[in-house]
């Protein structure tokens, strides 16, 4: 089979590999029929996570089940999933909350060196009765892709921010986990989304959802027109030290900042103090994506939620270095790319 490889800083090549077997009694596995470049993947690209060998990158897919173990029930040959970006053992205490983060014998992510990839032919699946779900009437492709991790985790972000009703919310980046947390934090109940990014076109994108634009480093527009207060919650959908810096100084007096940005592997400087005398509260997630899904597939296929415009470009497998050139760009036209095998 064909899978997506990374072996060096933007070195990224299609691979030919053995075909996956069956990872146990209660996996499965998933010929790809889409599969996502996300803003983590760039870390490998962008030689932020260092790599002792090369990586069969991506965590973000929909397919067809080819073959299932045994012991798998709740999906069977030819249907079609979405793979949780995420993974967890599916049997103990923790993963009953349906985080698979909670996961008492450790969780992994899809294309992160342990589990394989997602950009590939075919993906093999551990516990398939936890990590796959049967797409819903009504879920489109490019949704159900969404809900295997941007989605899942933009609207894990505004949960966790403590939005109140009618409040004000920041969103740093614009990338499609921040397009998704705004749609979220608008849906969760904020009466004023700012929304932060360097480029122009995701500005301008933003803009057209409903949101206010503020062209990155923001802190002293969002005090400004909050009349030195600050916004009630701040979404961080980039997690550099720049972003979170101003992420914490752009949120009120006992507001809360959520992070879901993936930070690389150095210190992050946290000004403790001024939190401390602040009373700021700092959540950083990993989306609890299982656990997302029974709110997120009604709003969905209902039309209630609105995530369209988030995928801009489509390419075929063989086109995986292109893909992630564009996606590296962060220019404002391209915003998530499609990976179609």
């Amino acid at each position: 089979m064909r899978t997506v490889v990374i072996d060096g800083p933007t070195n990224v090549r299609v691979d030919t590999r053995p075909d996956p077997v069956l990872p146990g009694p209660d996996g499965a596995i998933v010929e790809v029929s889409a599969a996502g470049i996300c803003g983590s993947d760039l870390h490998f690209y962008e030689a932020d996570f260092p790599l002792a060998e090369p990586i069969a990158l991506g965590h973000e897919a929909v397919g067809t089940v080819v073959e299932i173990g045994r012991q798998v029930r709740t999906v069977k040959v030819h249907d079609q999933v979405m793979v949780s970006s995420v993974a967890g053992c599916g049997n103990c205490p923790g993963c009953t909350t349906r985080d698979p983060v909670m996961c008492h014998k450790g969780f992994q992510i899809f294309g992160g060196g342990v589990l394989a990839g997602a950009q590939a032919d075919l993906l093999a699946v551990p516990a398939a009765d936890f990590q796959l779900l049967k797409i819903p009437d009504g879920i489109s492709t490019e949704q159900a892709l969404l809900l295997t991790d941007n989605l899942a985790t933009g609207w894990a972000a505004a949960q966790r921010a403590d939005i109140p009703l009618g409040g004000t919310v920041a969103v740093m980046g614009l990338g499609a986990v921040g397009l998704c947390a705004l749609r979220s934090a608008l849906f969760q109940g904020a009466a004023k989304v700012f929304a932060v990014d360097r480029v122009d076109g995701r500005l301008d994108r933003a803009a057209a959802w409903g949101a206010t634009p503020v062209k990155a480093p923001a802190v002293e527009a969002i005090l400004a027109a909050t009349s030195g207060r600050g916004a009630d919650a701040v979404i961080d959908a980039v997690a550099t030290d720049a972003s979170m810096t101003d992420a914490l100084n752009a949120v009120r007096p006992g507001g809360t900042v959520s992070v879901v940005g993936v930070h690389d592997l150095q210190p992050f400087p946290l000004n403790a103090l001024g939190c401390l005398i602040r009373s700021i509260t700092l959540r950083m997630t990993t989306a609890p994506v299982q656990r997302t899904w029974p709110e997120l597939i009604p709003l969905l296929a209902s039309g209630r939620l609105d995530v369209d415009g988030i995928f801009t470009t489509t390419l075929p497998l063989d086109a995986a270095a292109k893909g992630y050139a564009i996606a590296a760009a962060r220019n404002g036209d391209d915003v998530k790319i499609l990976l179609t095998p």
